[in-house]
């Protein structure tokens, strides 16, 4: 079953998730693929694009094609980027018969909760990358950085607010996913209804994450990521090599 906030609550997600918020990372991976490519760097797929908020920034450099795996966040994402091709699909079977200069794999990763998972998706992205091209993968976690967080959201519009609390702990040091709660107040006008949304998504060390990506035929490096606050994460930019 799809969380909520993909599905019933989508209506809901930019003011938990606003657009602009994305700028700054969008802008530094853009730099990193466009540095990163052989060649022409002119096209790009991203798997798991949700609402297209990186593409609002990244189709000034790159001709965009956005996939996701719920209609509800591509029919977001039409509304924001109308200028870029869209397909319904699973990022760990979606076969689109070409292949693109530069692959994004944002947070929706996340949602690989195994290492066949991931390969699924690593090989996806590799089918998709062009020999010489690049492809990024940005997890929001890696087991040995990964620390229990509490965040407040706010966000209103003209005639709705919501209040939340986002908790992600790990329940189970022993396995590879950790959870994240939503408890949300929603208001229109002056009705308030409360909603919990619950997301499971995977934990792994930055060596499965090599070892998975390397081993589907990518050449794994890392770049630095801004993640707010004047502070940085690593994500994983990685080369198809070119043939000999």
């Amino acid at each position: 079953m799809r969380p909520l906030l993909y599905s019933t609550l989508t209506s809901w997600y930019r003011l938990v998730d606003p657009p602009e918020d994305h700028e700054e990372e969008a802008a530094a991976y853009t730099a990193a693929l466009a540095g990163a490519i052989r060649g022409g760097a002119d096209t790009l797929l991203e798997l798991g694009a949700g609402a297209g908020h990186n593409a609002r920034f990244m189709k000034r450099r790159f001709r965009c094609t956005l996939t996701d795996v719920s209609p509800e966040m591509l029919a977001l994402s039409r509304e924001l980027n109308p200028d870029c091709e869209h397909a319904e699909g699973d990022m760990r079977t979606l076969r689109l018969d070409r292949t693109f200069d530069a692959v994004l794999v944002h947070d929706a990763i996340g949602y690989m909760l195994t290492q066949a998972d991931l390969r699924a998706v690593a090989r996806t992205a590799f089918l998709h990358t062009r020999p010489g091209g690049a492809a990024l993968f940005a997890p929001d976690h890696l087991a040995e950085t990964f620390h229990e967080t509490t965040l407040l959201i706010e966000g209103e519009d003209e005639s709705r607010a919501l209040r939340c609390i986002e908790w992600t702990f790990d329940p189970d040091p022993a396995d590879t996913t950790c959870v994240v709660h939503y408890a949300f107040l929603l208001r229109e006008g002056a009705t308030v209804t409360p909603c919990h949304d619950t997301h499971v998504e995977g934990l792994f060390p930055e060596e499965t994450w090599r070892r998975v990506l390397s081993e589907t035929g990518f050449e794994v490096d890392t770049v630095a990521r801004p993640i707010g606050n004047g502070e940085y994460d690593q994500v994983f930019l990685c080369s198809r090599p070119q043939a000999p």
